[in-house]
Formats: C-alpha cells, structure tokens, sequence
C-alpha cells in the first residue's frame, strides 16, 4: 500500500526534531514511499535543504509548518493558550501564503512562541491544505475536555477558514490514552460536517531507536537531565517514521483516511526555483539617465582623478568592463554598493571603509567608484576573474566597515530601501564533536570531570567526527569498547552530532530584495528583540 507522512519534525525544528534530513530521505526511499512532508515547529528553516534533498533523491517535497496559533488577536502580547496546526502548501501561491503566515507569527504574534491568530490564517489560506494537528491542537484538545459545543464551533470556524476540501481532521495513533478519545471524536464530526479524515504520525526522529537521542535533545533544550522526573518528555518510542504496513496496522479501519494522505501529496505541487537571480533596483536615479547609464556617467566623471592622463587602454578596458557589466544586468547592483559605499566616506567623521580584497580589486570599475583602492592595471589584474561572461555568477565584492559603525551602515540601506526589503541572514550553531559530548554528558548528569576526560580524547581538528574520533584516538577508542557508560555517551553523541543547536544573526550579511521579502523567504525577529 502507499502512504505518505504528512506530519515531520526535521532537524530544524531547534533541539526537539532529531531526524536529520539526509537520513530522512534515505528511510523514506528505502521505506518505498515516495513523498514527505516537512512540518517543523513554527519555522520554515529546513525548506531549501529539504526540497532539494527530496529533488535528488527522486522523493516529492511537500512544504509546510506546524504552526502555533491563538484565539483572539496575536499582537495582544499575553499567555493565550497555544495551539498546534498543520499547514501544507498546495502550489506556489499556498508557498508565498505559508511565508507570511510564519513570517507574521515570528515578526508580529511572537510572545514566548511564533504565534498567529484566525483573522491572519484567513487572510493569507489560498493555496493552504489544513490539518487539525496532534493532541496539542485546539480541536482536539476541545474533544479531550468533552467539550462538544467547542469543538463543534472549531470546526465551523477552520471550514470558514479553509474551506471544507483544504481543512482534514488529523488521526493519529501512539498507543496514549487520548489517541482514541481524540479520533472517536474526530470520526463523528467528520461524519456531521462531511469532512475527510487523514492519518498521521507525529514524527521527530527517523527510527525508532533513535527515541533516547531525541530524549537527550529535549533535554538540552530544557537544561534538565534524563532522570529528572518532572521534566519535558515524549511518552513513549512510537514518534518515528513508520513505514505504510506499520501505519496500516495502527489505523485497521481506516483504508480512506490512508489513501487521503496520497491524495493531500497528489494535490501538493510546490516548484522552487534555484539559480535565478532577485535583483533590486537603485534608486534614485538622476532625470535622464538609467543605471547602465548612470553607471557610465560616475565612472567617467571619476577618471580624472583616478587617471589623471587615461589613455586608450584604459577607456578601452573602462568600456569593455561597463559593456560586460551591463550585458549581464549588474549595473543596479554596481550602484547599491557604490551608494553605501559613497554614505561611509561621507559621513563626518567617515565611517571607515577597507580597501577592498578579493576578485573585486581587477575592475577599474570598481576601482573608479571608490569601491576599491587598488588600481587593477599596475598590478596586472585580470576582470575575468571576477566577472567572467562565460561563466554566470554573482560579482562578490567583499567590503569591510568600521565594526564600531556597522549598525549605521546598515541603518542607511533599511532606510534607502525600506524595512520590507532589507534584512539579516540567520545563522545556525550545530552540536560539533566536543559540543555534542558536553551537552549529552549534561544531559545524562555525569560528572564534569568524567566528561572532560573524554572530550580531552577527542583530536583537536577542525570538523572532525566522532565516528573519525574513534579511529584516529586509540585511547578514545579503548574506553568506548571498555566503558559502558562512555560507550553509550558516545554513541548519543554521534546521534544528536551536527544537529542545529541555536539560532543567530550572520555577522554581516544582509538581504537588499526587489520586493516584499516575504515574497522570498519567511522573516523572524533579530534574536534578543
């Protein structure tokens, strides 16, 4: 039979989802299925990385987030009570709809959790498929509570929502007392409002002896250890990805709320397109001219200074450069820089600017602009190698600023181009060999001593595995055969190494779009704000 999982935590789902993407694939293609979703916790973080695995492993992506939503307004910043939801992107307008719907639950509803409210789900559902979600979603938590009344109203407000083709009540089945509670419940009202019903499993690792590595991960996002016993906690092994015998015995009767799965992914069309560049447009531009021509016009009035006597070769390369430059549609972006440039030097004092490195520094119009300070000809250095037109890249043109007044920098180009089109890149910290024992060792409540005693064995080298570690590090190797408890700290380890730990904000890089980011990619707040 053929089933599709519609309910995933990735890696990217922060400290709590411990099935990593590649190995996800790999057992979704051996399980012989052949489509997954990607849910993960009120972020779209793993998108990109998910898509293109499942596109290289002949698997069809399906995008989507659990998202956290609340009754009554978002921006109302107090402990509204939290509930899951499952959204899945139909096409590409569901996409871009599924964007602003974090996006706006991240930048607007965030209170302890990226929360968004029913008048932003109803605003932003076309193209959206809606599951009810796990226990922790409103309708099923109404059910729990015999609230009848509740559950009916919330139903009625998601098909007002959706509509009744997009909204499914979501099954699930993790042998917990609730489980049949919830799907009797669900079963009746699916029956009284006409709706179809679909099989999950709330997955957040990939096997199921993969349970105690998501354990200790919980843990070290709750700073508590495994044998505190009040501590966050799944409540059993059953979180897994499960093959389609396996969800077929859990849900006997239910032959349609399988296939409906299979149905959902059939209707699932997300394409996303890679290698096409989202250019902004400078502004302004002086009456009379375009930025080809504008480009042009700086150059040209700045050579008097940069070359006092320009002879032929130099207007010759000035010319083919600005001809290159304008054939692959890089003129705009030749005048952002040059503009944030331009605001640094004229600042009082100047915010200081470096000279410029890398390939950058073989374009006299670089050079010209004030981009650069290094003047390419003297040092015989070739534009090719940073702008080559047989080879279609992005000009990296590497600027450094004044550490102390980056943040004015960056203030100009939010203002020039507005708030909508500028943000930072997000930034991921990842357990690396010696993090990943620490952290387990916290999380298990070994000593500090003993720990350190192991990670001292670990070869210092950048990168370097555990698994690496073990061959390279005799005396590592000799206490994990010989210790059984440094034996399973290690093996822990091993499974949660490479996991992302923590978010933050990318030093320096910055996202100047053409339009709305939201149109792009979805936004968060800064961490700290």
């Amino acid at each position: 039979m053929k089933f599709t999982h519609l309910h995933v935590h990735t890696q990217y789902s922060l400290l709590d989802g411990a099935a990593k993407i590649d190995d996800l694939i790999n057992r979704v293609k051996e399980l012989g299925m052949d489509a997954v979703a990607i849910t993960d916790h009120g972020v779209m973080y793993g998108v990109v990385d998910f898509y293109q695995a499942c596109t290289k492993a002949g698997v069809k992506p399906i995008i989507g987030c659990e998202v956290y939503t609340v009754n009554g307004d978002m921006h109302e910043k107090k402990s509204n009570e939290r509930f899951h939801l499952v959204l899945l992107a139909e096409n590409e307008i569901g996409y871009h709809n599924l964007m602003r719907i974090v996006s706006k639950a991240q930048t607007e509803g965030f209170y302890t959790k990226p929360r968004v409210d029913k008048a932003t789900l109803k605003q932003y559902h076309e193209g959206i498929i809606c599951l009810s979600a796990c226990m922790v979603g409103e309708l099923p938590r109404l059910i729990v509570a015999g609230n009848e009344i509740g559950a009916r109203k919330c139903v009625e407000e998601f098909i007002d929502i959706f509509g009744k083709d997009n909204y499914f009540l979501e099954m699930q089945n993790h042998f917990l007392q609730e489980d049949k509670v919830i799907n009797d419940g669900l079963k009746k009202l699916a029956a009284e409002y006409d709706l179809k019903l679909v099989c999950t499993n709330d997955l957040h690792y990939v096997r199921r002896e993969d349970a105690a590595a998501q354990d200790v991960l919980l843990c070290i996002q709750t700073v508590t250890t495994v044998d505190d016993p009040n501590r966050m906690r799944f409540p059993n092994d059953e979180f897994y990805l499960k093959s389609p015998e396996e969800m077929a015995e859990l849900f006997p009767d239910c032959a349609e709320a399988l296939e409906n799965t299979n149905l959902i992914a059939e209707r699932c069309n997300v394409k996303l397109t890679f290698g096409k560049f989202l250019l902004p447009e400078f502004h302004p531009i002086p009456d009379g001219y375009d930025a080809k021509t504008y480009l042009r016009k700086l150059c040209e009035d700045a050579l008097p200074e940069r070359y006092p006597n320009a002879d032929e070769k130099i207007k010759k390369r000035l010319d083919y450069e600005l001809d290159v430059i304008n054939r692959m549609g890089y003129a705009a972006y030749f005048l952002i820089v040059w503009d944030f440039i331009n605001f640094c030097r004229q600042q009082q004092p100047p915010i200081p600017v470096g000279p410029g490195r890398g390939s950058a520094a073989g374009s006299i119009v670089a050079y010209l602009l004030h981009i650069t300070n290094i003047e390419p000809l003297h040092f015989s250095l070739f534009f090719e190698r940073f702008l080559n037109p047989e080879r279609v890249s992005m000009p990296d043109i590497d600027t450094d600023f004044c550490m102390r007044r980056r943040d004015e920098v960056l203030r100009y180009v939010v203002n020039k181009y507005t708030p909508e089109r500028v943000a930072q890149i997000v930034t991921f910290g990842s357990l690396q060999a010696r993090a990943a024992v620490r952290a387990v060792g916290r999380a298990l409540a070994l000593p500090y001593s003993d720990v350190d005693s192991v990670v001292k064995l670990i070869p210092k080298q950048l990168d370097i595995k555990l698994v690496e570690a073990l061959e390279q590090s005799k005396d590592l190797s000799e206490r994990y055969k010989n210790e059984e408890i440094v034996h399973r700290l290690i093996d822990l380890s091993i499974s949660v190494e490479g996991l992302p730990s923590n978010r933050g904000t990318h030093a320096a890089g910055v996202i100047i779009a053409p339009e709305t980011l939201t149109d792009y990619v979805p936004l968060q707040l800064e961490v700290g704000q």
